[in-house]
């Protein structure tokens, strides 16, 4: 049986195309799983799993959530802001408190980048990255990697184009490189402003505008603007970004094809996508949020899995 390679899921960066792979084919069994009548199965019966989020967050949270419950792991919730940190705790003595009431799985989300990375190197414990700062979040990218497979029939040589605020996206980088190890070819769109700068280094495209974009594309995965992460003005106004870069029925009838549109959420509706685009027949940011439990299912079993 193969074994994921990694003890922890820092980020995609350090995971292989086999990784991936492997967390798909368990994905599809526990899809399968979680659409019957008893959702349950007792895969992590004896494992216990901590939600450390120290930033805001609802449907990771509530996604990882319901995977840990599907598995029949305990589940201990924590939340930053009504915690000690609040008091000035240190990120090592607070895991290592929950570590001390015997967990052996943590979910973390924090806003520094790095901190899952730090955290596994200094407790014992297997971590799973939620989300650190504008650097990774991994199970977003899989989940987004397996919706395009479910709908496409794989990932292997079709284009994506991910749309927006690029500079300040975790779920940007760890899509990159997701589809990239699966052979997808990857660009980027969006104002220069909103384009890290050296971003071809990572073999992706760079587009400014959207129509040309969206003619290249089989997908095309809409960001928000992430305001609460930007200190500076980086475009004029929404009502501006949402003219040159918002997804509307207008803009997808001019194509002479049909493509995929996704959505990590939340949806700002009216900026990036509209709600006629994101209720349509070409979205599949609803399969994305199904998807993301049966994805989170298989990460956990397969680390969990490591231990035995």
């Amino acid at each position: 049986m193969k074994k994921f390679s990694q003890p922890h899921l820092l980020g995609i960066k350090n995971i292989t195309a086999s990784d991936i792979e492997l967390v798909f084919e368990t994905a599809d069994n526990f899809k399968a799983i979680i659409n019957r009548p008893i959702k349950k199965v007792p895969s992590l019966r004896d494992v216990t799993v901590a939600n450390v989020f120290f930033e805001n967050s609802t449907r990771t949270r509530i996604s990882f959530e319901l995977a840990q419950k599907r598995l029949s792991a305990d589940v201990v919730n924590f939340s930053a802001s009504s915690s000690s940190v609040s008091k000035g705790e240190t990120l090592i003595d607070t895991v290592n408190n929950i570590l001390a009431m015997k967990v052996e799985m943590v979910v973390m989300r924090h806003p520094a980048p790095g901190a899952c990375v730090f955290l596994a190197n200094h407790v014992q414990a297997q971590i799973i990255n939620a989300g650190d700062g504008t650097h990774e979040h991994p199970t977003q990218a899989l989940l987004d990697a397996y919706s395009i497979r479910e709908k496409l029939g794989s990932v292997a040589g079709k284009k994506v184009v991910i749309v927006g605020d690029i500079t300040h996206s975790r779920v940007a980088l760890s899509n990159i490189y997701c589809l990239q190890k699966l052979g997808a070819q990857v660009m980027v769109c969006g104002p220069t402003t909103l384009i890290p700068k050296h971003i071809e280094k990572l073999g992706v495209k760079v587009e400014h505008d959207l129509m040309k974009a969206l003619n290249w594309c089989d997908v095309a995965n809409m960001l928000r603007i992430q305001l609460e992460r930007q200190d500076i003005k980086y475009f004029p106004s929404l009502r501006e970004y949402s003219m040159l870069y918002g997804l509307d029925k207008q803009r997808l009838d001019q194509l002479n094809k049909e493509i995929v549109i996704m959505h990590p959420g939340p949806i700002n509706r009216g900026v990036e996508i509209t709600s006629d685009v994101a209720d349509s027949k070409h979205s599949i940011i609803l399969d994305q949020v199904e998807n993301g439990v049966a994805t989170r299912m298989a990460v956990m079993y397969l680390l969990a899995g490591q231990k035995g």
